[in-house]
């Protein structure tokens, strides 16, 4: 169920990409390198690199603590107003993690937990959205240069 629409009278205006995709690490790898793809398809290649980061870390939390066996997650890319907009469903709305600025940094020596901090970093702004039950959103918003 990939959509796309495009309206090309304005270049880089108006675009968005949706995909389902499984829990697993290859639909993250699938979501980061689809988000390359459709980024340099419109025009938006210097944001590639920073927005894949981001899918990635969001993907990869989708897999990990969003995962309900038979179920997807869902990539939706949007660009308009001069923003690019990442939003991450997955169907565990009951396992919110913490919002912006309430993330904290792991232990030194943990191997996970830095994920929200890199969106954090990245992002010009972030949140989540839970909904419709049993849903949650997380998203991440990039401010274009001109």
């Amino acid at each position: 169920m990939n959509q796309e629409i495009t309206r090309p009278q304005h270049p880089h205006l108006d675009r968005a990409f949706t995909v389902l995709l499984s829990p697993t690490r290859r639909g993250t790898r699938l979501a980061r390198l689809l988000t390359v793809a459709h980024l340099g398809a419109w025009g938006l290649p210097s944001e590639a690199e920073k927005a894949a980061h981001i899918v990635a870390e969001l993907a990869a939390n989708a897999t990990v603590h969003g995962r309900v066996k038979g179920r997807d997650f869902q990539l939706v890319l949007t660009v308009g107003g001069g923003t690019l907009r990442i939003e991450v469903t997955d169907t565990r709305g009951d396992s919110v993690p913490p919002g912006p600025g309430a993330v904290k940094p792991p232990e030194d020596d943990a191997e996970t937990g830095r994920g929200l901090l890199i969106v954090e970093a990245l992002a010009s702004h972030w949140g989540i959205v839970p909904g419709p039950v049993p849903r949650k959103t997380v998203w991440a918003e990039i401010d274009l240069v001109r």
